[in-house]
Protein backbone atom coordinates (compact mmCIF):
# COMPACT_ATOMS: atom_id res chain seq x y z
CA UNK A 1 0.00 0.00 0.00
CA UNK A 2 1.15 3.39 -0.52
CA UNK A 3 2.52 5.20 2.63
CA UNK A 4 1.14 8.04 3.94
CA UNK A 5 2.21 11.29 5.57
CA UNK A 6 1.84 10.49 9.53
CA UNK A 7 0.81 12.54 12.39
CA UNK A 8 4.10 14.51 13.57
CA UNK A 9 3.74 13.69 17.37
CA UNK A 10 6.73 14.93 18.31
CA UNK A 11 7.29 17.12 21.81
CA UNK A 12 3.61 16.51 21.74
CA UNK A 13 1.95 15.12 25.60
CA UNK A 14 -0.27 12.37 25.43
CA UNK A 15 -1.84 10.65 28.41
CA UNK A 16 -1.80 6.75 28.14
CA UNK A 17 -4.55 5.25 30.00
CA UNK A 18 -4.27 1.67 30.78
CA UNK A 19 -5.24 -0.79 33.85
CA UNK A 20 -9.07 -0.57 34.58
CA UNK A 21 -11.37 -2.04 37.28
CA UNK A 22 -11.93 -4.91 35.12
CA UNK A 23 -10.56 -8.57 34.77
CA UNK A 24 -8.56 -7.37 31.51
CA UNK A 25 -6.23 -5.16 33.51
CA UNK A 26 -3.15 -7.23 33.54
CA UNK A 27 -3.35 -6.83 29.40
CA UNK A 28 -4.07 -3.48 29.75
CA UNK A 29 -0.64 -2.70 31.58
CA UNK A 30 1.12 -4.75 28.81
CA UNK A 31 -0.68 -2.79 26.31
CA UNK A 32 -0.02 0.37 27.73
CA UNK A 33 3.89 -0.55 28.04
CA UNK A 34 3.85 -1.18 23.91
CA UNK A 35 2.14 1.60 22.98
CA UNK A 36 4.42 3.71 25.58
CA UNK A 37 7.74 2.74 24.17
CA UNK A 38 6.23 3.71 20.18
CA UNK A 39 4.70 6.83 20.80
CA UNK A 40 8.25 7.53 22.72
CA UNK A 41 10.31 6.69 19.34
CA UNK A 42 7.79 9.04 17.62
CA UNK A 43 9.18 12.04 19.93
CA UNK A 44 6.07 12.31 21.66
CA UNK A 45 5.85 12.67 25.81
CA UNK A 46 3.79 9.78 27.53
CA UNK A 47 1.72 10.43 30.46
CA UNK A 48 0.88 7.08 31.99
CA UNK A 49 -2.27 6.97 33.82
CA UNK A 50 -3.54 4.35 35.88
CA UNK A 51 -6.97 4.08 36.05
CA UNK A 52 -8.29 1.77 38.83
CA UNK A 53 -12.11 3.52 39.05
CA UNK A 54 -13.80 6.84 37.85
CA UNK A 55 -12.05 9.41 39.92
CA UNK A 56 -8.57 9.39 37.79
CA UNK A 57 -6.43 12.29 38.26
CA UNK A 58 -5.71 13.54 34.78
CA UNK A 59 -2.48 15.92 33.53
CA UNK A 60 -3.23 19.08 31.90
CA UNK A 61 -2.33 20.38 28.09
CA UNK A 62 -2.29 17.09 27.06
CA UNK A 63 -3.01 16.50 22.91
CA UNK A 64 -5.12 13.20 23.65
CA UNK A 65 -5.83 10.61 26.01
CA UNK A 66 -4.78 7.08 24.70
CA UNK A 67 -7.49 4.77 26.01
CA UNK A 68 -5.81 1.80 26.65
CA UNK A 69 -8.37 -0.28 28.85
CA UNK A 70 -9.37 -3.36 28.03
CA UNK A 71 -12.95 -5.05 28.71
CA UNK A 72 -15.54 -3.63 31.26
CA UNK A 73 -15.08 0.06 32.13
CA UNK A 74 -12.62 0.99 29.31
CA UNK A 75 -14.32 -0.52 26.58
CA UNK A 76 -18.01 -0.07 27.46
CA UNK A 77 -18.69 3.43 27.14
CA UNK A 78 -17.80 4.12 30.78
CA UNK A 79 -15.08 6.09 30.52
CA UNK A 80 -15.99 7.89 27.14
CA UNK A 81 -18.77 9.07 28.93
CA UNK A 82 -16.39 10.39 31.68
CA UNK A 83 -13.54 11.64 29.09
CA UNK A 84 -16.49 13.99 26.99
CA UNK A 85 -17.62 15.12 30.74
CA UNK A 86 -14.83 16.80 31.15
CA UNK A 87 -13.67 17.89 27.46
CA UNK A 88 -10.92 15.15 27.14
CA UNK A 89 -10.32 14.35 23.68
CA UNK A 90 -9.77 10.25 23.27
CA UNK A 91 -8.99 7.79 20.60
CA UNK A 92 -11.33 5.11 19.07
CA UNK A 93 -14.98 4.56 19.56
CA UNK A 94 -17.30 6.53 21.08
CA UNK A 95 -19.77 6.47 23.99
CA UNK A 96 -22.77 5.03 22.34
CA UNK A 97 -20.86 2.52 20.07
CA UNK A 98 -18.59 1.39 22.89
CA UNK A 99 -21.46 0.17 24.41
CA UNK A 100 -23.20 -1.28 21.38
CA UNK A 101 -20.26 -2.69 20.62
CA UNK A 102 -19.43 -4.53 23.82
CA UNK A 103 -22.90 -5.87 24.80
CA UNK A 104 -22.79 -8.72 22.40
CA UNK A 105 -26.88 -9.20 22.35
CA UNK A 106 -26.56 -5.28 21.39
CA UNK A 107 -24.35 -5.64 18.67
CA UNK A 108 -25.76 -8.99 17.57
CA UNK A 109 -29.35 -7.03 16.84
CA UNK A 110 -27.28 -4.46 15.08
CA UNK A 111 -25.67 -6.78 13.18
CA UNK A 112 -28.65 -9.13 11.98
CA UNK A 113 -30.58 -5.55 11.19
CA UNK A 114 -27.85 -4.86 8.43
CA UNK A 115 -27.83 -8.83 7.40
CA UNK A 116 -24.28 -9.21 8.63
CA UNK A 117 -23.79 -12.74 8.55
CA UNK A 118 -23.42 -14.44 12.73
CA UNK A 119 -24.63 -17.14 14.58
CA UNK A 120 -28.14 -18.06 15.91
CA UNK A 121 -28.23 -17.03 19.50
CA UNK A 122 -30.54 -15.86 22.55
CA UNK A 123 -29.98 -14.30 25.85
CA UNK A 124 -30.91 -17.46 28.03
CA UNK A 125 -31.43 -15.69 31.68
CA UNK A 126 -29.86 -18.47 34.39
CA UNK A 127 -32.81 -18.81 36.45
CA UNK A 128 -33.88 -20.85 33.55
CA UNK A 129 -37.28 -19.10 33.09
CA UNK A 130 -37.17 -19.51 29.36
CA UNK A 131 -36.65 -22.47 27.05
CA UNK A 132 -33.19 -23.11 25.70
CA UNK A 133 -33.84 -22.81 22.13
CA UNK A 134 -30.39 -23.79 21.02
CA UNK A 135 -28.62 -26.95 21.76
CA UNK A 136 -25.74 -28.54 21.66
CA UNK A 137 -22.99 -28.14 20.14
CA UNK A 138 -23.19 -24.26 21.82
CA UNK A 139 -20.94 -21.64 23.19
CA UNK A 140 -22.18 -19.78 25.90
CA UNK A 141 -20.91 -16.01 27.15
CA UNK A 142 -21.29 -13.50 29.24
CA UNK A 143 -22.83 -10.61 27.11
CA UNK A 144 -20.55 -7.99 28.84
CA UNK A 145 -17.17 -9.28 29.07
CA UNK A 146 -13.92 -9.49 27.21
CA UNK A 147 -10.69 -11.69 25.81
CA UNK A 148 -13.32 -15.00 25.58
CA UNK A 149 -13.71 -14.46 30.08
CA UNK A 150 -16.06 -16.71 30.83
CA UNK A 151 -16.52 -18.10 27.27
CA UNK A 152 -17.70 -22.52 27.40
CA UNK A 153 -17.83 -24.59 24.56
CA UNK A 154 -20.71 -26.73 25.07
CA UNK A 155 -20.32 -30.21 22.85
CA UNK A 156 -22.89 -32.49 24.78
CA UNK A 157 -25.50 -31.97 27.16
CA UNK A 158 -23.56 -33.10 30.15
CA UNK A 159 -21.33 -29.97 29.82
CA UNK A 160 -24.52 -27.52 30.33
CA UNK A 161 -24.00 -27.32 33.78
CA UNK A 162 -20.49 -26.82 34.13
CA UNK A 163 -20.86 -23.81 31.67
CA UNK A 164 -24.04 -22.51 33.77
CA UNK A 165 -22.13 -22.28 37.04
CA UNK A 166 -19.11 -20.55 34.96
CA UNK A 167 -21.66 -17.96 33.17
CA UNK A 168 -23.26 -17.29 37.38
CA UNK A 169 -19.94 -15.86 37.78
CA UNK A 170 -20.39 -13.29 35.24
CA UNK A 171 -24.11 -11.93 35.63
CA UNK A 172 -27.61 -13.18 35.78
CA UNK A 173 -27.67 -14.22 32.15
CA UNK A 174 -25.58 -15.61 29.76
CA UNK A 175 -26.04 -15.26 25.51
CA UNK A 176 -25.93 -18.70 24.25
CA UNK A 177 -24.77 -19.06 20.83
CA UNK A 178 -24.74 -22.26 18.28
CA UNK A 179 -21.41 -23.35 17.70
CA UNK A 180 -19.82 -22.86 14.27
CA UNK A 181 -17.22 -25.55 13.27
CA UNK A 182 -14.02 -23.55 11.79
CA UNK A 183 -11.23 -21.83 11.41
CA UNK A 184 -11.20 -18.32 13.94
CA UNK A 185 -10.29 -15.37 11.97
CA UNK A 186 -10.06 -11.65 13.09
CA UNK A 187 -10.02 -8.63 10.84
CA UNK A 188 -8.26 -5.38 11.79
CA UNK A 189 -9.89 -2.17 10.92
CA UNK A 190 -8.16 1.35 11.06
CA UNK A 191 -10.52 4.13 9.64
CA UNK A 192 -11.64 2.81 5.97
CA UNK A 193 -8.85 0.66 5.55
CA UNK A 194 -9.78 -3.50 5.94
CA UNK A 195 -6.54 -5.20 7.10
CA UNK A 196 -4.99 -8.29 6.40
CA UNK A 197 -7.22 -11.35 7.30
CA UNK A 198 -5.80 -13.10 10.42
CA UNK A 199 -6.13 -17.05 10.62
CA UNK A 200 -5.66 -17.84 14.72
CA UNK A 201 -4.53 -21.46 15.41
CA UNK A 202 -4.59 -22.33 18.90
CA UNK A 203 -2.67 -26.11 19.22
CA UNK A 204 -5.08 -27.27 21.80
CA UNK A 205 -8.64 -26.42 22.60
CA UNK A 206 -9.99 -22.77 21.69
CA UNK A 207 -8.67 -19.33 21.88
CA UNK A 208 -9.49 -18.79 25.30
CA UNK A 209 -7.26 -16.60 27.81
CA UNK A 210 -4.31 -19.34 28.09
CA UNK A 211 -3.93 -19.11 24.16
CA UNK A 212 -4.35 -15.62 23.93
CA UNK A 213 -1.53 -14.64 26.91
CA UNK A 214 0.68 -17.25 27.36
CA UNK A 215 2.71 -14.80 28.52
CA UNK A 216 0.19 -14.32 31.17
CA UNK A 217 -0.78 -17.17 31.87
CA UNK A 218 2.16 -19.78 31.86
CA UNK A 219 -0.45 -21.97 29.87
CA UNK A 220 -1.39 -22.20 26.12
CA UNK A 221 0.09 -21.89 22.41
CA UNK A 222 -1.31 -20.63 19.35
CA UNK A 223 -0.72 -20.34 15.87
CA UNK A 224 -0.60 -17.19 13.80
CA UNK A 225 -1.08 -16.79 10.23
CA UNK A 226 -1.17 -13.72 8.45
CA UNK A 227 -2.27 -12.97 5.83
CA UNK A 228 -4.48 -16.24 6.19
CA UNK A 229 -4.31 -18.96 3.65
CA UNK A 230 -8.04 -18.47 1.98
CA UNK A 231 -8.64 -17.67 -1.60
CA UNK A 232 -9.50 -13.97 -3.06
CA UNK A 233 -13.18 -14.39 -3.33
CA UNK A 234 -13.63 -16.04 0.17
CA UNK A 235 -10.87 -13.14 1.66
CA UNK A 236 -12.97 -10.66 0.23
CA UNK A 237 -16.35 -12.45 1.76
CA UNK A 238 -14.59 -12.28 5.41
CA UNK A 239 -13.33 -8.73 4.93
CA UNK A 240 -16.58 -7.67 3.51
CA UNK A 241 -18.59 -9.01 6.33
CA UNK A 242 -16.55 -7.25 8.78
CA UNK A 243 -16.16 -4.00 7.67
CA UNK A 244 -20.33 -4.29 7.55
CA UNK A 245 -20.41 -5.63 11.31
CA UNK A 246 -18.11 -2.76 12.38
CA UNK A 247 -20.29 -0.22 10.98
CA UNK A 248 -23.75 -1.76 11.36
CA UNK A 249 -22.51 -0.80 15.38
CA UNK A 250 -21.32 2.78 13.95
CA UNK A 251 -17.72 2.18 15.22
CA UNK A 252 -15.21 4.75 14.80
CA UNK A 253 -11.53 4.75 14.26
CA UNK A 254 -10.42 1.48 14.36
CA UNK A 255 -11.07 -2.10 16.01
CA UNK A 256 -11.21 -5.82 15.15
CA UNK A 257 -13.62 -7.78 14.29
CA UNK A 258 -13.90 -11.99 15.67
CA UNK A 259 -15.32 -14.13 12.34
CA UNK A 260 -15.78 -17.88 12.66
CA UNK A 261 -15.35 -19.35 8.86
CA UNK A 262 -17.29 -22.35 8.34
CA UNK A 263 -15.83 -25.18 5.64
CA UNK A 264 -17.82 -24.11 3.10
CA UNK A 265 -16.15 -20.68 2.65
CA UNK A 266 -19.50 -18.95 4.82
CA UNK A 267 -18.07 -15.60 7.45
CA UNK A 268 -20.04 -15.60 10.84
CA UNK A 269 -19.19 -12.49 13.10
CA UNK A 270 -19.16 -13.16 16.38
CA UNK A 271 -17.94 -9.56 18.14
CA UNK A 272 -16.16 -6.27 17.70
CA UNK A 273 -13.14 -5.34 19.83
CA UNK A 274 -13.02 -1.65 19.83
CA UNK A 275 -10.08 -1.60 22.06
CA UNK A 276 -8.00 -4.92 20.86
CA UNK A 277 -4.79 -5.88 22.41
CA UNK A 278 -1.65 -4.03 21.60
CA UNK A 279 1.29 -6.38 22.62
CA UNK A 280 3.78 -8.01 21.20
CA UNK A 281 1.36 -10.86 20.93
CA UNK A 282 -1.60 -8.92 19.70
CA UNK A 283 -3.21 -8.93 16.50
CA UNK A 284 -3.97 -6.06 15.30
CA UNK A 285 -0.22 -4.81 15.24
CA UNK A 286 0.17 -8.08 13.15
CA UNK A 287 -2.58 -7.26 10.46
CA UNK A 288 -0.89 -3.81 10.16
CA UNK A 289 2.41 -5.04 9.76
CA UNK A 290 1.27 -7.65 7.27
CA UNK A 291 0.01 -4.54 5.07
CA UNK A 292 2.87 -2.60 5.77
CA UNK A 293 2.27 -0.39 8.89
CA UNK A 294 4.71 -0.40 11.75
CA UNK A 295 3.87 -0.09 15.27
CA UNK A 296 4.26 3.46 15.68
CA UNK A 297 2.70 4.21 12.42
CA UNK A 298 -0.28 2.31 13.89
CA UNK A 299 -0.25 4.35 17.37
CA UNK A 300 -0.05 7.29 15.19
CA UNK A 301 -3.04 6.57 13.06
CA UNK A 302 -5.07 5.76 15.74
CA UNK A 303 -4.20 9.31 17.30
CA UNK A 304 -5.00 11.00 14.40
CA UNK A 305 -8.19 9.42 12.87
CA UNK A 306 -9.75 10.05 16.53
CA UNK A 307 -8.54 13.27 16.37
CA UNK A 308 -10.66 13.73 12.96
CA UNK A 309 -13.58 12.08 14.36
CA UNK A 310 -13.59 14.04 17.69
CA UNK A 311 -12.14 17.50 16.82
Amino acid sequence: MDAQPMLDLSSQRIAVLFGGPGSEREVSVKTAESVGQALESLGAEVLPVDVRGPDFEYPADVLIAMNLIHGTFGEDGQIQAILERRGIRYTGAGVESSRVAFDKALSKEKFLAAGVPTPRSQIWPLDGGVPLEIQPPLVSKPPREGSSVGVKIVRDASEWAAAVEEARRHGDATLVEEFIEGRELTVGILGDLVLPVIHIEPVDGFYDMNNKYPWMTGKGRTLYHCPADLDDAVTRRVQDAAMAAFRSCGTEVYGRVDVMLRADGQPFVLEINTIPGMTSSSLLPKAALAAGISFSELCARIIELSLQARP
